[in-house]
């Protein structure tokens, strides 16, 4: 088994989990698959952030406005693993609702870069975006207001 295999097989799982359960209202398994050592940054598709400490308050803000995750699939379009570090881009399909509203369909692309940290993968970076997502959308309005 190659290295971006095995990066795979110990990611996806955990990745995919704490994705549905953030879109669930549960930020805590996306806050324990990230990084606590700097630097670690958010270009995220509401919310741009630099440092764990801004990234995390991010996560338990988007933790409590989705819930009722009906679907969710990450489509991954490229991978590798070398060493501590490894990226993942993909297309991340979901539906959930937000603030409140019906569940709604959108499509992410994201870019994830993990490092390797006492054995485990963590999240270093996440760069996603959705032009056309009236849910990013939404979510960037709230968010930035929240900021002011």
């Amino acid at each position: 088994m190659s290295e971006t295999e095995k990066f795979l097989a110990a990611t996806m799982p955990r990745l995919t989990e704490a994705e549905i359960a953030i879109h669930n209202g549960d930020a805590s398994q996306r806050i324990a698959m990230w990084s606590r050592h700097e630097p670690v940054t958010l270009f995220g598709a509401a919310a741009t952030r630099t440092g764990w400490a801004e990234a995390r308050r991010i996560f338990e803000q988007l933790g409590s406005s989705f819930s009722d995750c009906t679907s969710y699939e990450i489509e991954v379009v490229a991978a590798g693993a070398s060493g501590d570090l490894a990226y993942l881009v993909a297309f991340e399909h979901t539906t959930a609702s937000v603030n409140g509203a019906p569940p709604e369909s959108y499509t992410l692309r994201v870019t994830t870069v993990f490092r390797r940290e006492d054995g485990q993968w963590r999240v270093a970076h996440r760069h996603g975006d959705s032009p056309k997502s009236v849910a990013g959308h939404a979510l960037a309005g709230q968010l930035q207001a929240s900021d002011r």
